[in-house]
């Protein structure tokens, strides 16, 4: 997978060009997998399971961006970049945008409107998320860039 839509996302300054280190790389996805695994516990309650289920998916995607060497200060850039660090299809980074802008109406306005079926396709998005970095080779300290 070339890096070029990557540098053309630096050269915006919607990302940096930073290597990434395993130890971040592995907290980043344990942190991730533990949310996801809260998110499918059907025991708690709509909001919180939406929310540990965007965290996750918000943990899987920064992994992925740091694995090839790019970092970002935005949420919704790791999303976005998500066709060129884990080849995904355009469909799951729209589910992916749908759940981000839904978690900031909850977080900036107070907003909670109950959708079930945005929390079933989110669980489905991470799961394949945490799957699609899980075939990805062991960052080493010289991976990255």
């Amino acid at each position: 997978m070339s890096n070029q839509e990557l540098d053309n996302l630096v050269k915006l300054g919607t990302l940096k060009a930073e290597s990434g280190t395993p130890a971040e790389f592995d907290g980043l996805v344990s942190s991730a997998k533990k949310r996801l695994v809260d998110a499918r516990n059907d025991s708690l309650v709509f909001e919180s399971r939406f929310d540990l289920a965007y965290n996750a998916a918000h943990g899987f995607a920064p992994a992925a961006l740091r694995h090839k060497g790019y970092r970002s200060d935005k949420r919704y850039a790791v999303f976005q970049a998500l066709p060129h660090t884990l080849g995904l299809e355009a469909a799951v980074w729209r589910v992916l945008a749908k759940a981000h802008n839904d978690r900031n109406l909850v977080e900036y306005e107070g907003y909670s409107h109950v959708d079930t079926q945005l929390l079933a396709d989110l669980i489905r998005c991470a799961t394949l998320l945490e799957h699609t970095v899980a075939q990805l080779p062991r960052l080493t300290n010289e991976a990255g860039r």
